[in-house]
């Protein structure tokens, strides 16, 4: 059943308790990552969301911005609806070592949990969609949604895309996808590659282009 909530805080307070039902009854777990790998995720991770965290005033005021969605033409239907809330439920869609990362920084990030406050909330890219369809902001007007997550199954004949780095015995490519929507201006996409050889994770490249991926959000989360 699809309804539209006015409030961020409504949206919010519904989205927490939507999450804490689905998974009294699919709990969220990766037992298919080894705990080196869990590992090297959890920081790649982390270290994403600090930076990202610390710029949310900069996200918020962009908001404000009276053309802060591109295209928008003055004196249309789009630019004659409310704007979007300056204090928006910040959403989180990553992996289960995402949603640890997460947890850790807002427990132990110094000046993070403060910039934040109660606005954030981390789920996975199913839970997410899950609720947007039944409580549809597709606008944005009540939140921005920052995804954060890596893809640690490249498939082999994607591999051909990122010559000319080559893997080893028991190596493999992990895309790394990151970005912000609903944020105007600041709304953006990237995507790094990485190698990990059971052991560590190497940065290769700091963007990668990709193909078939929507102009903002990435393709299909692991």
């Amino acid at each position: 059943m699809r309804s539209v909530l006015s409030t961020s805080r409504d949206w919010l307070v519904g989205l927490r308790d939507f999450i804490a039902n689905e998974r009294s009854s699919m709990p969220v777990s990766d037992a298919s990552s080894a705990a080196a790998a869990w590992t090297a995720e959890r920081a790649i991770l982390a270290a994403a969301l600090a930076t990202r965290l610390a710029e949310v005033e900069d996200l918020r005021a962009a908001r404000r911005s009276p053309r802060r969605f591109h295209g928008v033409a003055a004196g249309s239907a789009a630019d004659r609806a409310p704007p979007p809330d300056p204090d928006p439920a910040i959403v989180l869609t990553t992996s289960p070592a995402g949603l640890a990362a997460a947890s850790d920084l807002l427990d132990h990030g110094g000046d993070l949990p403060a910039l934040v406050g109660d606005r954030l909330v981390a789920v996975t890219e199913r839970e997410y969609r899950l609720w947007c369809i039944r409580h549809p902001d597709g606008d944005h007007r009540l939140h921005l949604n920052l995804w954060n997550w890596v893809k640690t199954r490249v498939p082999p004949q994607r591999w051909p895309e990122f010559a000319p780095h080559t893997l080893g015995d028991g190596e493999a490519f992990w895309l790394h996808r990151e970005g912000v929507a609903g944020a105007g201006a600041l709304d953006r996409r990237t995507c790094r590659l990485w190698k990990w050889n059971g052991r560590h994770a190497a940065l290769l490249e700091a963007f990668v282009p990709e193909q078939g991926v929507s102009t903002l959000r990435g393709a299909d989360a692991d």
